[in-house]
């Protein structure tokens, strides 16, 4: 029995490909576009989005304070509250930080969460990092 995940929807690839030879966008499915929802919901800043200045995880704000465990539990919560309100399908099931490379200037963030209609569990590992401005 294959159950209907249509209520899962649809999105743009991320980021966006185009197929040259069918002259269409690709799209994503099921919890590949979980993923990147989640992917873009991470990495978009409050106010980016001019119809919905409310999306988006503030993580930018944490770039250059301290990595202490009052810092990684906001951490945490930024991104509970990012997810809660922007994205329904999923419940989190845990979010953990891992800040074994962190001399490296680099977060990761885990979170295991369950497709709310399928009981599917899935995660992803989220790097959170800030590049060298190398490229001019």
């Amino acid at each position: 029995m294959k159950i209907n995940t249509d209520f899962l929807g649809i999105g743009w690839s991320f980021p966006p490909e185009f197929n040259e030879t069918e002259g269409k966008l690709a799209m994503t499915t099921d919890v590949e576009d979980i993923n990147n929802s989640l992917i873009i919901l991470l990495s978009t800043r409050p106010g980016e989005r001019v119809m919905f200045p409310d999306y988006g995880c503030d993580l930018q704000e944490m770039l250059f304070k301290p990595l202490d465990l009052t810092l990684i539990t906001q951490m945490k919560g930024i991104v509970e509250r990012a997810i809660l309100y922007h994205e329904p399908r999923i419940n989190i099931l845990s979010i953990e930080i891992d800040t074994q490379d962190e001399l490296e200037g680099e977060v990761l963030i885990h979170i295991d969460y369950e497709v709310r209609n399928t009981n599917t569990r899935s995660n992803i590992v989220f790097p959170f990092y800030k590049g060298e401005a190398t490229e001019i």
